[in-house]
């Protein structure tokens, strides 16, 4: 790979020196950097390549990092990443102990806020706007670049709701690439894509809100970009500008094909093509395990719907979006409009599935309590990548959901520990029995059964069961974690429990365990305050117990990324710590 440019600059006062001349063969130098690491590292491949020039040229125009810039989503920032400081190490993107795959302000002064959910720049860079009006300084610029279809988003709304109506230095950049993970959905898209054709005749939305309007304009033409940014640069007041990109852009493959190359796992460098699946037969993945069952139960009940807040690849919702259109449905990165939606559908009789990611749900909690559990209607919501996820890191692992959904009055939260446990509680939950909602989690990746579609079996809310018998120890798991505890007691005279719900807790089995064994250990994929251990261990204490009570489980800090393994067996979850935490209260 020959980097004759890339390789004289470290930072952007190093790109700054460049004659701008110089620029479109650093932009394919860099496209080819990214293509050539992510091929073997893995990571977010189409995003970061379709905004090669708008970084380049966001770097030569202002004086970064005292003026600030705010990506989102984060997964847009390889490039920034590289032209700050981070090139000779950017191999290790999203490996333990390497940096992470989204900005990140303890990890580079040019990383000004962390974006790994989407659509939070434009009131973070807001009130860095604001605060550099309160301090005095009216020369600083504060750059939003909102992309991957963030800008659908109602906080996205809310921030330039606020900014139209102030004075400050503030510049919004919409990478407008008509796609997210997913194609793009929604009115706006549509108005979006008028007026990238130019047959949009109604008033500009963005002017209407007070901005200055540019655009649209083709964010790759950096020469282009460069004299846009500079005129913008003399205009006070918030400013829009609206430039056109492709995702993927310089990878045929990754042009034509955006959802698989959005984060494509390892593929040849050279051709672009990604290596053909292993033919031996595998497990499924959890989130096909719900996509395909899903669709098999709405074939004989018309009321399911399916809602996903721009995930359907990503959930396997797609597989219903496909047999059922009217009946389910992408509405955008819109987590507390997919909450209420699912809420008002219930309020008529439909048996909502929700499906959201884990870490995805924290953004609507308020619409879980206020709008679903108080008002108790049967919402079924589907958390896919539940616990650690691996390589997105601390902003992406879904560790919170047992803690802070647990305290929800009506809430109904089971976690089950294999394919067809998913499978029979997808099954239960639409018989149309539950008069409450229900949080069903599972994890990312695969399972373990290669026969899952076995006939459908109706489980009994709040019941755990006996997985093997052993003596003094009792192990009491929770969800899938329960492989790791069978890999770990397999040659151990050490009783284990799957639990399957930690609310309602099955207190008759409790009850049975603690008058039975002297040693009890909670294992959780999920943060150990608040989560599975803390409801055993305020059991424990309600029917004063004196049992030794140990929980296994994330600790109270943010877990960085790695691979799942590496970082289960960090938080000491992993079959190995598990053993050997056994074999330590055992003495041997």
């Amino acid at each position: 790979m020959n980097l004759r440019i890339l390789n004289t600059i470290n930072n952007p006062s190093d790109l700054r020196a460049l004659n701008q001349k110089h620029l479109p063969d650093l932009a394919k130098e860099l496209r080819q950097f990214i293509i050539d690491i992510v091929a073997t590292k893995e990571g977010h491949l189409g995003a970061s390549l379709g905004v090669v020039e708008l970084t380049i040229a966001l770097h030569y125009v202002f004086n970064t990092p005292d003026d600030l810039l705010i990506w989102d989503v984060g997964h847009q920032a390889y490039v920034h990443k590289i032209l700050t400081d981070r090139k000779s190490y950017f191999q290790t993107n999203r490996q333990l102990h390497g940096i992470s795959g989204f900005p990140k302000r303890s990890e580079s002064k040019y990383d000004t806020f962390g974006t790994g959910h989407s659509s939070t720049s434009i009131s973070a860079a807001l009130g860095m706007a604001i605060a550099s009006q309160i301090n005095g300084d009216f020369k600083k610029h504060h750059v939003a670049i909102i992309g991957d279809a963030s800008i659908a988003s109602g906080m996205a709304f809310e921030g330039l709701n606020h900014a139209g109506v102030t004075n400050t230095n503030l510049l919004v950049i919409l990478n407008d690439n008509a796609i997210g993970i997913d194609p793009s959905v929604g009115a706006l898209k549509q108005y979006l894509t008028n007026v990238k054709t130019g047959i949009q005749k109604q008033d500009n939305i963005f002017e209407a809100l007070n901005f200055n309007y540019s655009g649209p304009i083709d964010g790759h033409d950096v020469f282009k970009i460069i004299s846009e940014l500079e005129r913008l640069k003399t205009i006070e007041g918030p400013k829009f500008l609206h430039i056109i990109t492709t995702k993927g852009k310089g990878l045929k493959q990754a042009e034509e094909n955006q959802v698989v190359y959005h984060a494509p796992g390892k593929f040849d460098a050279i051709t672009g093509d990604i290596p053909a699946k292993p033919s031996t037969l595998q497990a499924p993945k959890y989130q096909d395990v719900f996509g395909l069952t899903l669709v098999e139960l709405a074939d004989k009940n018309e009321k399911i719907i399916g809602i996903t807040p721009a995930m359907p690849t990503g959930s396997s919702l797609k597989f219903m979006m496909d047999a059922y259109p009217n009946r389910a449905f992408d509405v955008g990165i819109a987590e507390q409009h997919a909450v209420t939606l699912a809420a008002g559908m219930a309020t008529q009789g439909m048996i909502p599935f929700c499906n959201i990611y884990s870490t995805f749900l924290q953004r609507a909690y308020d619409q879980i309590i206020h709008d679903v559990a108080l008002q108790n209607l049967p919402v079924i919501f589907c958390l896919d990548r539940a616990g650690l996820v691996g390589e997105d890191g601390a902003t992406h692992h879904g560790v919170f959901d047992l803690a802070y959904l647990r305290c929800i009055p009506n809430l109904i939260i089971a976690a089950p520990r294999n394919e067809i446990t998913l499978r029979n509680l997808l099954y239960t939950a639409q018989l149309g029995k539950l008069s409450n909602p229900l949080a069903i989690r599972y994890p990312r990746g695969r399972g373990t059964k290669l026969n899952w579609k076995v006939p459908f079996k109706e489980l009994e809310i709040g019941k755990g069961e006996q997985l093997k018998q052993g003596e003094s120890i009792a192990i009491l798991s929770l969800g899938h974690v329960a492989q790791n505890v069978a890999h770990a007691i397999d040659d151990l005279t050490v009783s284990h429990y799957s639990m399957g719900f930690v609310k309602p807790l099955d207190t008759n089995l409790l009850h049975n365990i603690f008058e039975k064994y002297e040693n009890i250990i909670t294992i959780e994929n999920g943060t150990i305050i608040g989560g599975f251990g803390s409801a055993i261990a305020e059991f424990k204490s309600e029917f004063g117990y004196k049992n030794t009570l140990n929980t296994l489980g994330v600790p109270d800090t943010f877990i960085e990324h790695g691979t799942v393994d590496e970082l289960e067996d960090m938080v000491g979850i992993s079959a190995k710590k598990i053993k050997a935490f056994v074999l330590k209260i055992m003495n041997l």
